[in-house]
């Protein structure tokens, strides 16, 4: 199953805790139909039927079934820029001592001021 950074964690909830946003939002996670390869990432206000769900340390992610069998064993990790713009990063969980990033590849995914994107 994917686990999280603290960093990761910490993103999700502070793009998930707002007032306009019940206390089950989270951070839902997509494959693209036209490239399972490539992954969505938004804010939902609750899973989907059919997701799995990865809660750690305050954070929630909703794993869309087939993003969910891509991501196993793999740890999301996230970093704020200068601008506030998060990007977050794939890890194996075999290269991630205690969950701290280290050797993660980059991912396709960002968040820009409207929120994550591919």
């Amino acid at each position: 199953m994917l686990a999280l950074t603290n960093n990761a964690a910490l993103v999700i909830q502070s793009l998930t805790n707002s007032p306009e946003l019940p206390g089950s939002a989270g951070l839902r996670i997509t494959a693209q139909p036209e490239d399972q390869q490539s992954l969505s990432l938004a804010v939902a206000a609750e899973p989907t039927a059919g997701d799995a769900v990865v809660e750690e340390q305050g954070a929630r992610v909703f794993l869309e079934e087939s993003a969910s069998s891509m991501l196993d064993e793999m740890v999301l990790d996230a970093e704020v820029d200068a601008q506030g713009s998060v990007q977050f990063f794939l890890g194996s969980q075999a290269g991630q001592a205690g969950g701290q990033p280290g050797g993660a590849a980059p991912s396709q995914n960002s968040q820009g001021p409207d929120g994550p994107t591919a």
